[in-house]
């Protein structure tokens, strides 16, 4: 199956990221573009979206998944990112280092199973390590098996389980070292 991704600019990517987010049931709450923005803004950062044509009509061509990753850094300022690292400073060595976070990201329902959200990995993958990262990072809820079994598709690594009293909200962080092995295994 061909892929079709898009590489967005911030302010456009914000609009699209805010649109698509409406097909995602299972999101409580919804990212704002000016939400998308304000933490993207000062760091590099890459938003990818893959679209397709519907199956009844081929002539049009919807979003079906996306991928919002940044760069998170050792001393962050954002109060959240100061927190995520504090929580992962045991198990991921930030210190001279370039980390990617995928922040957001998903594919609709009725388009899963089809390799969307394994082409924007791979090309997430690509840009990062052609930018000079070092690993990729992200979390995901313990209730979200779909993500977790493509996740260890994708050769990610638990770096970290937090638990919680309903399991299924446990959070659990995945990471993956870069190198051209791992490009070397794209499809």
């Amino acid at each position: 199956m061909e892929h079709r991704i898009t590489r967005f600019p911030l302010e456009q990517g914000a609009l699209e990221i805010e649109y698509i987010e409406e097909f995602f049931g299972e999101y409580r709450r919804r990212k704002t573009a000016s939400e998308i923005v304000g933490r993207l803004g000062n760091r590099d950062h890459l938003i990818l979206m893959a679209t397709a044509a519907l199956p009844d009509d081929p002539g049009t061509v919807v979003p079906v998944s996306y991928k919002v990753a940044h760069e998170i850094r050792a001393k962050e300022e954002n109060p959240k990112l100061a927190d995520l690292v504090a929580r992962l400073r045991d198990c991921v060595n930030f210190e001279g280092r370039r980390i990617l976070y995928t922040w957001i990201g998903g594919t609709r329902r009725d388009w899963r199973g089809q390799g969307h959200f394994r082409a924007l990995t791979e090309q997430q993958e690509a840009w990062a390590l052609e930018n000079g990262f070092d690993e990729i990072l992200v979390k995901t809820k313990n209730r979200f098996y779909e993500m977790r079994g493509t996740l260890d598709h994708l050769r990610f690594d638990v770096v970290k389980y937090e638990p919680h009293p309903d399991n299924g909200e446990s959070k659990v962080y995945l990471g993956k070292k870069l190198g051209q092995e791992v490009l070397d295994t794209h499809r």
